[in-house]
This record gives C-alpha cells, sequence and structure tokens, in this order.
C-alpha cells in the first residue's frame, strides 16, 4: 500500500463540494459581474440604439457637465448621513428593547414593525402627502385653525420631509427586523460573566455587546448606506417641486428624456458602483478574520428587567409604531374611498367605485396572478440561493468564498433601473437566455439578483453567531452531513430563513425600477400596474393597488412572524 500515492490521487481528484462551489461561483459571475460589466462598457458607447458601435467619452463629458451634478452629489450625502445618523441608534435602542428585556407585548411589536416595513413606499409617501402638505395637508389645517388662520408649520416638499418620509418607509424598520433576530441569538452568558467579574454595564457593553453585534449592526449600516445612496421613488415625488434632485434622480432623468442618453446614465451608475465599492471592501475588512459566535451548546437568553422603564419604554415604542404603521395605514385606506385623491372638502367626497373598478378589471386579475407566481418564486430560489452562497461564504474554505462573497454585495452597488437594462442586455445579447425575455422567470432572477446583498447577509448573520461545535457533536454522533444540516442548521436556521423569505417576497412584489424595463404586458405585475395608473393620472386606482400589494404582503409577514416566533420557542 502507498499512502503517498493515494494521497496524491487523491489531491488530483476533484471533489464534488469544490466542483459545486465552483458552479456557484461562476452562475454568480455570469449574472451579476458580467452585467456590471456591460454597464461599464456601454458608459463608452457613444452609437445611438441600432447603430454601428461607436466608442468615446462623450457620455462622461456629458454626466460631468450638467450643471446639477455637484448638487446632486450632495444632496444624497447629506441624504444618507441624516438617515443614518438618525435611524441606526433608534434602531438600535428598539432592537434591543423586543429582543432582550421584558418590554410588554414585544412579540406583537415586532410583527407591527415587520408590517410597517412592508409598507410600499410610494404608498407610504402619497399619504404623508395627505397629512403635511402645506396647502391641504390635514396637520397643517389642523394646526392652522388652532392658530386663527395662516399654514401650518409643516413642508412635505422639503429636505427634512424628504428624511422624514426615508426614515419612516424603510431605514427604521428594516434595522429593526434585520437587528432583533442578532440581539436575540446573543448569549447573555457573556454579558453575565463580564459583570460577575466587577465590570460596569458602559465597560461590558463596550467590551462584549459591541464588539459581538459588530457583524449585525456593520452589515445593517453598509446596507443602509447602499440603499441610501441610489434611493429613488421618494425624492422624485418629493424633491422634483421645489428641484432638489439627488444621483439616482439625475440618471432617471438622463434615461426618460426624448433622446436617452445611455451613455451618460451610466457613466454615473460607474461612478455610483466606484462610490460604493469601498464600502463594501472596508465592512469585509472589518469582519474579517474574528469570530461572533453566539449560539452554542450552553446558550443562553435571560431578559433584562427594566423595572420602572418599562411603561414609559412601551410607550416610547408604541408611539413609534403608530406614526411608520397606523398613520400611512389609515391614511392610505381613506385614499382607496375617495372620489378624487387629496379632496376631503368636495360633497359627498367618499366612494366605493374604485375598489369596483379595479377588482373587475381583466388586467388587475392577470396582474394579481402574476404577482403572485413572482413574488413566490422570487422567495424560494432566493433562499435556495442566498443560503448557499452564505454557507459557502461561512463555513468552508473554498478558495474562492471571498470573492464570491464579494460579487454578493455588487447589485447594491448600481441603481435599480441601471442593474435592470444590464440584465436586459444580458438577455438579449445570450442567445440561450433570449427566450426568457417576456417572462415570469426572467423576473424571478431579477429579484434574486437585487435581493441577494441583503439576503446573503441575513444569512451570513446568523451563520457566525451558530457555533459550529452544534454540527462537529452531531457527526461524532454518525449523523450525515444532510442529516445534521437539515436536523441542527436548518431548525436553527429556520427563522432568519423565513425572514429572508419574506423580505424577498415582499421586494418581489413591490418592486419597480429592477423590473421595469424587464416587464411586458405578458408578466406585467401589480407594481408595474400601480406605475401605468400614475402615468395615466388614475391615483385612486393606483392607490387601491399600493392596498392590495400592501394586504399580500402583511398575511405574509404575520404568517412568517408567527412561523418564527413559535420556532423559537419550540
Amino acid at each position: 500500500m502507498n499512502p503517498g500515492g493515494a494521497l496524491a490521487g487523491r489531491r488530483g481528484r476533484l471533489e464534488a463540494p469544490d466542483v459545486l462551489c465552483t458552479a456557484v461561483l461562476a452562475a454568480v459571475a455570469f449574472t451579476v459581474v458580467y452585467p456590471i460589466l456591460l454597464v461599464t462598457l456601454q458608459s463608452l458607447q457613444v452609437a445611438a440604439p441600432g447603430e454601428p458601435a461607436r466608442w468615446g467619452l462623450d457620455g462622461w463629458r456629458a454626466a460631468f457637465a450638467e450643471p446639477g451634478l455637484r448638487a446632486a452629489l450632495l444632496n444624497t450625502l447629506k441624504v444618507t448621513v441624516v438617515r443614518q445618523l438618525i435611524s441606526l441608534p433608534l434602531a438600535v435602542l428598539i432592537a434591543w428593547l423586543i429582543a432582550r428585556t421584558n418590554l410588554p407585548g414585544r412579540d406583537w411589536i415586532e410583527i407591527g414593525f415587520w408590517a410597517a416595513f412592508f409598507l410600499p413606499s410610494l404608498t407610504v409617501t402619497l399619504s404623508w402627502i395627505l397629512m403635511l402638505d402645506p396647502d391641504y395637508g390635514l396637520i397643517n389645517a389642523w394646526l392652522a385653525r388652532l392658530s386663527f388662520g395662516g399654514k401650518g408649520p409643516f413642508n412635505i416638499y422639503s429636505f427634512w420631509g424628504i428624511v422624514w418620509v426615508h426614515v419612516i418607509t424603510g431605514s427604521l424598520t428594516v434595522k429593526v427586523i434585520l437587528l432583533t433576530p442578532a440581539f436575540r441569538n446573543m448569549n447573555t452568558a457573556f454579558e453575565e460573566a463580564s459583570r460577575v467579574a466587577g465590570a460596569s454595564t458602559l465597560r461590558t457593553a463596550l467590551r462584549i455587546t459591541v464588539p459581538v453585534m459588530a457583524p449585525a449592526i456593520l452589515s445593517v449600516l453598509l446596507l443602509g448606506t447602499m440603499v441610501s445612496l441610489q434611493t429613488f421613488e421618494v425624492e422624485q415625488v418629493l424633491g422634483i417641486p421645489f428641484r432638489f434632485f439627488v444621483f439616482s434622480t439625475m440618471i432617471y432623468d438622463l434615461l426618460v428624456t426624448r433622446v436617452p442618453r445611455y451613455d451618460a446614465a451610466t457613466a454615473l451608475a460607474v461612478v455610483t458602483l466606484a462610490a460604493m465599492l469601498p464600502l463594501v471592501l472596508a465592512q469585509q475588512w472589518l469582519t474579517r478574520g474574528r469570530r461572533f459566535t453566539t449560539i452554542t451548546g450552553q446558550f443562553q437568553n435571560r431578559p433584562h428587567v427594566l423595572g420602572g422603564w418599562r411603561w414609559p419604554a412601551l410607550a416610547l415604542v408604541m408611539l413609534l409604531l403608530v406614526i411608520v404603521l397606523g398613520v400611512p395605514l389609515v391614511v392610505a385606506l381613506l385614499g382607496t374611498f375617495m372620489k378624487l385623491f387629496g379632496f376631503f372638502d368636495i360633497p359627498k367626497p367618499w366612494t366605493l367605485d374604485n375598489w369596483t373598478t379595479v377588482l373587475t378589471d381583466e388586467l388587475f386579475l392577470r396582474s394579481l396572478g402574476n404577482t403572485l407566481v413572482l413574488a413566490t418564486g422570487t422567495a424560494v430560489a432566493a433562499i435556495l440561493v442566498h443560503s448557499l452562497i452564505a454557507y459557502i461564504a461561512v463555513r468552508t474554505r473554498y478558495a474562492g468564498r471571498r470573492a464570491l462573497d464579494l460579487m454578493s454585495w455588487l447589485p447594491f452597488t448600481v441603481p435599480g433601473i441601471i442593474l435592470g437594462l444590464a440584465l436586459l442586455w444580458l438577455c438579449l445579447d445570450t442567445p440561450l437566455l433570449r427566450p426568457l425575455y417576456g417572462t415570469t422567470a426572467l423576473l424571478i432572477v431579477a429579484g434574486v439578483i437585487s435581493g441577494m446583498p441583503l439576503g446573503v447577509q441575513i444569512i451570513k448573520s446568523g451563520l457566525m453567531q451558530l457555533g459550529s461545535e452544534l454540527e462537529e457533536a452531531s457527526r461524532i454522533a454518525g449523523a450525515s452531513w444532510w442529516s445534521t444540516y437539515r436536523r441542527i442548521v436548518l431548525r436553527l436556521m429556520a427563522p432568519t430563513l423565513m425572514a429572508v423569505g419574506m423580505i424577498t417576497f415582499v421586494g418581489a412584489a413591490r418592486n419597480i425600477g429592477n423590473i421595469a424595463l424587464l416587464a411586458t404586458s405578458a408578466n406585467r405585475p401589480l407594481s408595474i400596474l400601480q406605475l401605468d395608473y400614475i402615468a395615466q393620472r388614475k391615483l385612486e386606482a393606483a392607490v387601491v393597488v399600493a392596498c392590495i400589494i400592501m394586504f399580500i404582503s402583511l398575511a405574509g409577514a404575520l404568517v412568517a412572524r408567527l412561523y418564527g416566533l413559535r420556532s423559537s420557542v419550540g
């Protein structure tokens, strides 16, 4: 017997896990990196669509010659910084109260923040316009009556109006739902050991809590920053009236002009990509080589007793829930019953005709079916793909795992409408993919790619907090890899995977930017139908469609959270 020869033969043989990892790396590179390369090349393509290719820097010159470019860049940075400064500390506090204290009704409060996150941002924006419009907003009108004349003090069409809507439409809620599981999975034995050793609460927080929570907090902060750098809907609705532009609205303006400037728009997209890449590299450098395990065989999770602060904390959280969920939900529902959206003082302002018109429309019924297929398919595919990428990045020693992890961030570095355009180019330029155009499958691919940064990072955070000794003990006891994965990893990760599935489900159901250029009359979902209604100035029908999307999302959120709560108990 020749052990050396056997070892050499084993080294020369391709192992099945390596083949699988390489296949995943190649698939992600083709669907993520290649479209981004197409965007970069298009910024140098100066020929009009349909003409022979001509290369040059005309697009870059046009982009940087735009008079408002410097102002748009500054506005983007201002909105991003202010959003994070307000939402992150508040989200950390709320997540800690929900996950680590004896706050009354904390499970249902968490469901409330999930529901608020699932509200369509366009619907929430329209709701707050009805509340804070300087001329007819309900809050301003009420305050004007109290002050005996004049106008109310608030103006939704302002920098602070944009920040306000951003914070309550996603910046706060998404951070709460991402940080709460991380706080819940943190082992309190670490903090208790620190206090027994004589450390103060502050020292314990700085030396134990913050380092252990660093991956989750850094990932959430980075994701929030990336989303802030490419936000579009709120600035487009609230910023145009007072000429407030950000990077994404400038790109949109270049694409929707009478003669679209694809070269200039993609040049600005490349600038956005260059601005975001350092953030991705910084996050990976900060978390590389550190261990953040919190769930082990000796896991403990005892809630902190708030004592006299229990009811003031509950009042604060409930007030925030009313602002982020109650007000938009009530006002949006009122809007669906209005004869003229935004006019409360006309004779007999209420009607059921809006619902009747939409629910009996054949286009609506077809779009509803497309939406359910799209959202469900995207959620299932995202759980499979994102969990596989996260597992390779965290649990394997595959040589290309860091490259795969970096690629999973790239979809957030390109504005959604540009990513959709790149996928369209990819589909039309690749003969094997051309049959996908006009199908729901292509929209599912777009949804999986656009949700990849968020989904992979959520699952990675959960895996990094899951002690590997649990899997090792199962394998020592004789269990196979699949049995260990199914009975240990999946059970512990089930709430996290459900969260990823539901976030992806909602994102696919209300997605506009990534699929606007990919949707056709055959696969049009409700989100695009809503956009069509708005373009036709049928605002009442658009709000009805938005509320139906919201109801689908809220039902799924309730099912997901109830399942997650039962999993954590059982």
